[in-house]
């Protein structure tokens, strides 16, 4: 998951904001679907 991603998510989280943590998550479901890069290899 990208940097950038994770810092996104981690703010909608600690402040609550479902409609931030729907549209994150939609946008990692996307970005997953359309990488060419295996999950495996994306994780840290």
């Amino acid at each position: 998951m990208p940097d950038w991603l994770r810092q996104q998510l981690r703010r909608a989280y600690h402040k609550k904001d479902r409609t931030q943590i729907k549209i994150l998550n939609q946008c990692w479901f996307y970005y997953k679907e359309k990488s060419d890069v295996p999950i495996k290899t994306m994780q840290k």
